[in-house]
């Protein structure tokens, strides 16, 4: 089992910066790729950035790159999401998950563990 506890939505305008971050607990964190997902009113849930178990290789969906950027502190147990001028359409919720495999994913169904989301708004 891993708990995952995100913190660091908020209400932001259009063009400023949020941080999120996934606090882990349980399991052994290193063991996990991990992954961002965002769900906005009325969408299905979509992939936003994973990262590999070591932090070696990540990437993001085509909509937030060059803006967002995730790392890891697995000694910290940490993944933190680093979002850089944020438009109204990222408004959503944001979950962390955690996969049991190696290299990252985008698939939501290789994903076994869920925080419960963080709300991030932005304003225009």
């Amino acid at each position: 089992q891993v708990q995952l506890v995100e913190s660091g939505g908020g209400l932001v305008q259009a063009g400023g910066s949020l941080r999120l971050s996934c606090a882990a607990s349980g399991r052994t964190f290193s063991s996990y790729t991990m992954g961002w997902f965002r769900q906005a009113p009325g969408k299905e849930r979509e992939f936003v950035a994973t990262i590999s178990r070591d932090g070696s290789l990540t990437y993001n969906a085509d909509s937030v790159k060059g803006r967002f950027t995730c790392s890891r502190d697995n000694a910290k147990n940490t993944v933190t999401l680093q979002m850089n001028s944020l438009k109204p359409e990222d408004t959503a919720v944001y979950y962390c998950a955690a996969a049991g495999v190696s290299y990252g994913s985008s698939r939501d169904k290789d994903y076994h563990y869920w925080g419960q989301g963080t709300q991030v708004t932005v304003s225009s």
